[in-house]
């Protein structure tokens, strides 16, 4: 939906029918009008310029003024700072309670004394998924949750049950991740496979591989060993 409304709204300063000293509850309907959806998740004010920070339900960031008078798909960037407040605040959006996620339906992997924890999201014919599970192969102390959700094939949920329903699954996973040997075919109770579908699509999770850290941060596609090490010890600091 948002795509097609950024198609109509560029260039980015867009008029659109203006509401007088409006307040967060008639920006909102106000914003839902002029798209034709209800599409609004939250309105509130960020002090910057007189603006107004929307965030749709699709969980994408748009401005306005309390006037409607125009709508901004853009970023806002502090010029004193140099600090991106628009991609700090998705960051912040798009963060979860790390206790949330049901790790029973979890692949766990513990390296090392396992002190330090993530959890990925990954379909088990997604490339970038591949070389990923190599870089975490240099990355000690820690436990890692894999979540399958198979989104790109019919033959990734034949991979992803074959190997849930495995007698090893971690042996499994690694087997066809590492070293591209297909797991062989096993039949259990694979209901997980589809409830982390659902609990992903929940999250935003949209692609593979998405990584989630202790203190919630999430980030979306591969990552190098050396930036999973930043981005555990960056987690063990915000939680201190």
């Amino acid at each position: 939906m948002i795509r097609n409304f950024r198609r109509a709204l560029l260039p980015m300063l867009v008029a659109a029918s203006g509401i007088a000293q409006a307040d967060e509850a008639s920006i909102e309907k106000g914003v839902n009008a002029f798209l034709g959806v209800d599409a609004v998740a939250s309105v509130q004010a960020v002090g910057y310029g007189g603006l107004y920070e929307v965030v749709l339900k699709s969980g994408e960031l748009v401005y306005t003024d309390e006037a409607i008078g125009f709508i901004v798909d853009g970023q806002i960037i502090d010029t004193k700072s140099r600090r991106n407040i628009t991609q700090a605040r998705l960051n912040e959006l798009s963060r979860i309670d790390f206790a949330s996620l049901p790790l029973d339906r979890a692949i766990k992997q513990v390296k090392g004394d396992g002190s330090r924890v993530m959890a990925t999201f990954e379909d088990p014919n997604c490339g970038y998924c591949k070389r990923l599970a190599k870089e975490l192969q240099k990355v000690d102390n820690v436990t890692v949750y894999t979540f399958m959700i198979p989104i790109l094939s019919a033959d990734s949920g034949d991979k992803a049950r074959n190997i849930w329903c495995a007698d090893d699954k971690v042996a499994s996973w690694n087997d066809w991740m590492l070293r591209n040997q297909t797991p062989a075919g096993a039949t259990c109770d694979s209901d997980a496979i589809q409830q982390n579908a659902e609990f992903a699509h929940r999250l935003r999770v949209n692609g593979t591989p998405t990584l989630f850290f202790a203190d919630g941060n999430r980030v979306g596609g591969y990552l190098p060993a050396s930036e999973i090490e930043k981005e555990l010890s960056a987690a063990a600091g915000r939680l201190r």
